[in-house]
């Protein structure tokens, strides 16, 4: 929803497939989406609305409780309409590893796959998904179908505790992805793809007084997507020109997310910057 949100601000026509109930909270979700020029071809269903509970520790960093209900039995009439006619899919987190709906996001992504940019974004949640062999084996399902993968140097390293980040991007880059995206906190993102140089792009993170975290990865997520559809990469074909950047296109993408994912942290809560603050 936060990546959905962020895309609509920054100016691309976005739609939400997801689930929520006909209750306060899916108002309330429903509400926020439909504000942000977010389309919601898929309407609430009679169980509640998933919920986290977020608490923030003294270096504005965030824990989360959920009570999820995880499934697309709403979408299932509308779903392979809906893949056929995009041109990007952005699929991650809980909803990409959860039964019974990780089932339906993975045959999503296979279906788009052949004429979508996709892009992942694994966010583990340990406290949901806590077994890390069964969250890798989830990842690295979709991965295989992915052009542009995100993930945070913490999920790379609780997937894979025997090896170093930088391996791991290697090894999604042989899996099928065509860029791999690693955000490190303060020291800002690095990624590497099949144009860049061996060691990668490094770029500083964008410097602000941290309100909190929250967001912060999704907004990333945006900005890199929008960033990459404003050059015109999207539709069939997409992989390979994602494959094709080379450092310096690389390194004004992650710029260019590094300071949406600032903007974030500068103000509280999830709220992902228009594409007029980001040119500011």
């Amino acid at each position: 929803m936060n990546v959905a949100v962020g895309l609509a601000r920054l100016g691309h026509r976005t739609l939400f497939v997801g689930r929520y109930g006909r209750d306060e909270n899916g108002a309330l979700l429903e509400s926020h989406l439909r504000e942000s020029g977010v389309e919601l071809p898929v309407g609430p269903d009679d169980a509640p609305t998933s919920v986290a509970e977020a608490t923030m520790d003294q270096r504005g960093s965030m824990s989360y409780d959920f009570q999820l209900d995880w499934n697309l039995d709403a979408a299932a009439d509308q779903l392979g309409e809906i893949l056929a006619g995009t041109e990007m899919l952005h699929v991650g987190s809980i909803g990409a590893m959860l039964e019974p709906g990780a089932s339906t996001v993975l045959d999503a992504v296979r279906a788009a796959a052949s004429h979508a940019l996709v892009s992942y974004d694994p966010n583990c949640r340990p406290t949901i998904v806590p077994d890390s062999s069964q969250a890798r084996g989830w990842a690295e399902s979709v991965v295989e179908h992915a052009d542009v993968v995100k993930a945070s140097d913490e999920d790379l390293l609780w997937l894979y505790p025997g090896r170093t980040v930088e391996e791991t991007a290697r090894a999604w880059l042989e899996a099928g992805a065509s860029l791999v995206v690693v955000t490190r906190g303060e020291l800002g993102p690095w990624a590497l793809s099949r144009g860049t140089g061996p060691e990668g792009v490094r770029v500083p993170a964008h410097q602000v007084e941290v309100a909190d975290t929250v967001g912060a990865g999704d907004s990333l997520m945006a900005a890199l997507i929008s960033a990459l559809v404003d050059r015109g990469i999207s539709g069939a074909g997409a992989s390979e020109r994602v494959a094709g950047l080379g450092d310096a296109e690389v390194s004004g993408i992650l710029a260019y997310a590094a300071k949406a994912a600032g903007i974030t942290v500068s103000r509280p809560g999830a709220n992902p910057p228009t594409r007029e603050e980001l040119a500011a």
